[in-house]
């Protein structure tokens, strides 16, 4: 099965994309998705291909996650939501562990948000949360950003505590992606409780990174975004 699935990912790969993507996805030296390779699928058709195969094993799995192109990893994330969604008990237990055994593997950013919210924050809703913090002061960056991201499942059900520390604990992170990330849990948040938003951005908005802010209060009218913008 993961031979046919492999052929057909290759089979819809378009070589003309891949130029495009690779930049896209900053893949060059020093950026943060270097050596990153590409086939160029749209997530659509990966989407569509990877649906037919749920019934693969964790292991084969693992070999796409361990592959150097990232749709063969984005596919196996995709797998792992399909097989998570429909799984016991038993089941999505093993797929937080695979998960979260292989965070360095979920190497760029569309592989942490189509994924570990969908799977980790489902799985947390009702658990311990202490990985995630774990993962807020890691060293890797995609770590970091599975932690943050990972608490939309909880704003989902109005519960906010820990997207709001897990922003104070990477208020001074000095990558861009993590700047948006936060940004984007805080609008977010906003969305759904705007007095949470502003009580964190009463206290921090002169301290946090312009990206980071820009983006909470992005929803803001003009005038409250000339009130957070002037320092």
């Amino acid at each position: 099965m993961l031979k046919q699935l492999i052929y057909e990912l290759n089979k819809a790969a378009d070589p003309e994309r891949t130029k495009n993507l690779s930049w896209f996805f900053k893949t060059g030296k020093g950026e943060y998705g270097e050596g990153d390779k590409f086939i160029g699928i749209t997530v659509p058709t990966l989407r569509s291909i990877s649906k037919k195969y749920q019934g693969l094993e964790l292991n084969d799995l693992q070999k796409l996650l361990d592959s150097e192109f990232h749709e063969y990893r984005l596919s196996a994330l995709m797998i792992l939501r399909f097989q998570y969604g429909k799984g016991d008990l038993k089941t999505r237990t093993e797929i937080v562990k695979f998960y979260l055994k292989n965070t360095k593997r979920i190497n760029n950013w569309d592989l942490v948000d189509l994924s570990c919210h969908y799977i980790l924050g489902n799985y947390l809703l009702e658990r311990d949360r202490k990985i995630l913090y774990k993962l807020a002061r890691s060293n890797n960056l995609w770590e970091k950003r599975i932690s943050i991201i990972t608490t939309f499942a909880f704003i989902d059900q109005k519960d906010f505590t820990d997207a709001i520390k897990i922003s104070e604990i990477l208020l001074n992170d000095k990558h861009d992606l993590i700047h948006k990330a936060v940004g984007w849990v805080l609008r977010e948040i906003g969305k759904k409780d705007k007095k949470t938003e502003t009580r964190f951005l009463d206290k921090y908005y002169k301290a946090m990174p312009r990206t980071m802010l820009r983006y909470a209060i992005e929803k803001f009218s003009d005038s409250e975004r000339k009130h957070y913008l002037t320092k």
